[in-house]
């Protein structure tokens, strides 16, 4: 229960704007306001419990409390660094980034580009702090984007150092300290420093911005590359390109045409200008250093200039960094290109056409939820499933290709920090399906084995990786699709966040099967009792005609081709309470023989789901079991039922079928009993709780447990 009660509590603070940049969520309930102000009253710096000052915080392996790289470090303040610490002096710049000895080039090209874009720089680094009388406390905080919702990370300002110097990211002259602090704060939302090491770019794109990252290699773009990127300049989106490198002496290194390789670039602008009679791609790129220009053909005061109307021409002669290049030159030269589609709340201008934003988080779950990919034909099925509703077209006025645009993105969560425990990434993908037409606007379905053993995908992400997230850009025709992320291999635990940014409004929502029953009514008049079946009764009861749960418990092991050692006393005691309708804890004869109906009834169920004639049904093969039996069940109740009826190998034995059917039919009798308008919803005072008996709390308290 508390796994739904937490995910419930997270929905309801997001929809009252809990979780936004504007109002981000307190992380480990730490609120730097009233953290500064009690230093500031009592006179004393800051000290985080939450990320200690210790060799923990540093990692566990390379920089682990062992490690030759981390022995003699100590942690200090900045004031005990330098004379006169500052946080930023003249604006944030790249010169603010230098890397330590921590593998995280990634991420402070990432740190990099905020220095670029003002606004988004000031959704990370909060204004009002720094080194100043009246504002120093030796705390410091910062806001990330983490899996679809916003967080405010408090940190103190002890950074470790080792002969005097900082050890991981530092400024050029050393009194800077701002970039240095937003590291020790990502690290500390991600476990340590070395849970750092070794990333994508992109990555750190979307901790700062909430947007979705696509990466494209410029040698293999698709064909409609430059409308892409003209319609992702229209939307406000961060832009980036760099040349590859064949050696670390490339690094830098500066080509006869003034490019500079392994270096970032912005790229800010994408037109069409009239040239010689015909029609010419540009881009504009900025180098962050402000100088050191293309000087190739469009460059500033190239002769190409002379040959187009002035009006077309867009500030060609400043010596600012900016240039323009040929679109066909652009591609030549540089080879990588990377684009962060930001969410409507992060663009400050409506000059810019928004994209649609959904969000969802999902879980995959061993024995329920977690069915691999395609490889896995008998269990991929059971993955969720999420729709898209695509109705409006693209405005392509230049595109050949007509469709919708939309970017999926399937993030894993949490990975970094479980690198201490010795998880990684798993390999991760997606796959698109089109919806059949029966099953147009309807939610609660969730396509079956036999759907996707009979139906091809329409598109899928361009590889399974094992990258925190796989994102790629699709067209399709309007119509209805199905998302079905997943893990490679079947049966990883694990939890996602499912992104879908659509150029026009779409309809994005989980798929799944409603939460309802439909019970037969099997009760035995004892009237229609045969008369071998009183004679069995009579012997197991004895002279008071009843049956308890000990004797239930006694006799339950029959003879069948099944692997049971019978009942459990538990098992026992949930069928008694289900027909026991006095409340008295025993069965007569009527009572005693619909339950019998009902065990042979779950019997011929249970054998006829052991595919493979093991004697066991494995926790996949329930999700149909319960399903024959008359139970409709979403993805959060079937994982607990697999964590709860199921062994570690993922099989579940008769005793475990019997006793999880028995308890669902018992919640969803007592529920509808409940809930008499019939509306899915029943509240209950103290005085309603005192009239239950004995059995109907009994299977209450089941269905909370949920």
């Amino acid at each position: 229960m508390a796994g739904v009660a937490s995910t419930l509590a997270k929905k309801r603070a997001l929809a009252a704007g809990f979780g936004t940049n504007a109002n981000a969520s307190k992380y480990l309930n730490q609120d730097f306001e009233s953290l500064r102000s009690e230093c500031l009253s009592r006179g004393s710096l800051f000290t985080d419990s939450t990320f200690p000052a210790e060799p923990a915080s540093l990692g566990f392996n390379e920089l682990g409390p062992r490690s030759s790289k981390t022995r003699g470090v100590q942690w200090k303040r900045p004031g005990e660094l330098v004379s006169r610490p500052e946080f930023i002096v003249g604006g944030a710049s790249r010169t603010d980034i230098c890397q330590g000895g921590l593998g995280d080039c990634w991420l402070l090209a990432a740190i990099a580009s905020l220095t670029l874009n003002e606004d988004v720089m000031a959704r990370v680094v909060p204004a009002g702090q720094g080194f100043g009388r009246g504002e120093y406390a030796g705390i410091f905080h910062f806001q990330f984007w983490q899996f679809g919702e916003w967080v405010d990370v408090v940190i103190d300002d002890r950074l470790p150092a080792k002969d005097g110097e900082l050890l991981f990211v530092h400024s050029a002259e050393g009194s800077e300290f701002w970039s240095a602090l937003l590291e020790k704060a990502y690290a500390k939302v991600n476990g340590c420093y070395e849970a750092l090491s070794g990333g994508s770019t992109t990555e750190g794109f979307e901790d700062f911005t909430g947007g979705i990252a696509e990466n494209y290699d410029l040698k293999k773009a698709p064909s409609n590359m430059f409308q892409i990127i003209r319609k992702a300049l229209a939307s406000g989106a961060l832009l980036g390109c760099s040349i590859d490198i064949t050696s670390q002496a490339d690094s830098e290194a500066i080509t006869n045409q003034k490019l500079v390789k392994g270096h970032a670039y912005s790229l800010t602008g994408a037109i069409e200008v009239n040239y010689r009679g015909r029609k010419e791609k540009l881009v504009r790129v900025r180098n962050p250093w402000g100088t050191v220009e293309w000087t190739g053909a469009w460059s500033d005061n190239s002769s190409e200039w002379n040959s187009v109307d002035v009006s077309e021409r867009d500030n060609v002669k400043a010596d600012d960094g900016e240039f323009w290049m040929s679109f066909s030159d652009f591609t030549r030269h540089y080879h990588r290109l990377e684009l962060c589609t930001l969410t409507p709340d992060t663009l400050t201008t409506d000059d810019v056409k928004h994209w649609s934003v959904s969000n969802y988080d999902g879980a995959w779950r061993k024995g329920s939820t977690a069915g691999g990919c395609r490889n896995n034909p008998y269990t991929f099925w059971m993955n969720p499933q999420f729709k898209i509703k695509l109705e409006e077209e693209d405005d392509d006025p230049g595109d050949d290709e007509v469709g919708c645009s939309f970017v999926v993105g399937l993030i894993q969560k949490n990975r970094r920090r479980m690198r201490k425990a010795g998880e990684d990434m798993h390999t991760i993908g997606f796959a698109i399906y089109e919806v059949p037409e029966q099953f147009h606007g309807q939610r609660e379905v969730h396509l079956d084995k036999n759907y996707f053993l009979s139906h091809a995908q329409t598109a899928r992400s361009e590889t399974f990786i094992n990258l925190r997230e796989v994102s790629t850009r699709f067209k399709l025709p309007p119509g209805e699709y199905l998302i079905v992320p997943s893990t490679f291999e079947a049966n990883l635990n694990g939890d996602f966040c499912l992104r879908v940014f659509s150029e026009k409004q779409a309809e994005t929502l989980p798929c799944d099967d409603p939460v309802k029953a439909e019970l037969e009514d099997d009760t035995v008049p004892e009237g229609e009792v045969d008369a071998g079946f009183r004679g069995l009764f009579t012997k197991l009861a004895g002279d008071v005609s009843i049956i308890t749960d000990h004797y239930l418990f006694d006799v339950s092991s029959t003879g069948t081709d099944i692997k049971t050692d019978g009942f459990s006393l538990d098992t026992a005691r949930i069928m008694v309470n289900l027909m026991d309708d006095s409340g008295n804890g025993k069965l007569g004869l009527g009572e005693f023989a619909t339950l019998w109906k009902k065990i042979q009834k779950y019997l011929s169920i249970y054998k006829s789901n052991d595919m493979d004639g093991s004697g066991c049904m494995s926790t996949p093969e329930m999700r149909m079991a319960l399903n024959k039996a008359g139970f409709s069940l979403n993805n959060t109740l079937h994982q607990v039922l697999a964590a709860r009826y199921g062994e570690a190998d993922m099989t579940i034995d008769f005793d475990n079928f019997v006793a999880c059917a028995m308890r669902l039919e018992m919640m969803f009798k007592v529920f509808k009993k409940l809930d008499m308008n019939d509306t899915g919803f029943i509240e209950l005072d103290f005085f309603q709780v005192r009239t239950l008996n004995c059995s109907l709390i009994k299977s209450l308290c089941f269905f909370f447990q949920f």
